[in-house]
């Protein structure tokens, strides 16, 4: 039989990211930072960590590739916290892009090309990526010509509100397009 795990089993907790205190195993760091009366330089490793202890901080190790590795002198938690409201900062302020598509027949008819039109007008006004594409089912695969055709009058009327990413290209049984919104002029 296999291994058996009891009912609460827990995996083993992550690695930390960073070395603090006693698990810096580099004999020199450098101390960096605006720790109270500590001064930037070269200490050894025992000497640091005593350092931050009597200051009732840790030892942080920030950039272990360094010669010698870099520290701070800082509360670890403190650290890690500030560290990860940064980076959900940067990932809220970062733009995110939707891509919608519309989807073309090869013999789609004037009406429906103005209605998919608006939506595509609408979807690009939003700021979203538009993916258009004719799909060839069986034997319309022979009117390739009609399908670019209405690709390309697709991108000409949506010229003044889209840019062309990429000239109507054909893949297996679709034939794609890309328009992205224009840049808004303020």
């Amino acid at each position: 039989m296999g291994k058996r795990f009891k009912r609460n089993y827990r995996p083993l907790r992550r690695k930390p990211e960073f070395r603090i205190n006693e698990h810096i195993t580099a004999p020199e760091v450098r101390i960096v930072g605006d720790a109270e009366g500590v001064e930037q330089g070269v200490y050894t490793t025992g000497k640091a960590v005593e350092l931050a202890l009597g200051l009732g901080l840790d030892l942080v190790e920030i950039s272990p590739k360094a010669e010698p590795p870099v520290c701070k002198i800082i509360d670890y938690n403190k650290f890690l916290y500030e560290r990860k409201k940064k980076q959900k900062e940067i990932k809220s302020n970062s733009k995110k892009t939707v891509l919608k598509e519309i989807r073309f027949g090869p013999n789609t008819d004037v009406h429906d090309f103005e209605f998919k039109l608006k939506h595509a007008e609408k979807f690009l006004k939003d700021g979203a990526k538009v993916k258009a594409f004719v799909f060839f089912r069986g034997r319309s695969i022979v009117f390739k010509e009609r399908g670019e055709l209405l690709l390309l009058q697709f991108a000409e009327r949506l010229a003044d509100l889209a840019n062309l990413e990429q000239m109507p290209k054909l893949e297996g049984k679709r034939m794609i397009i890309f328009l992205s919104p224009k840049a808004k002029k303020s």
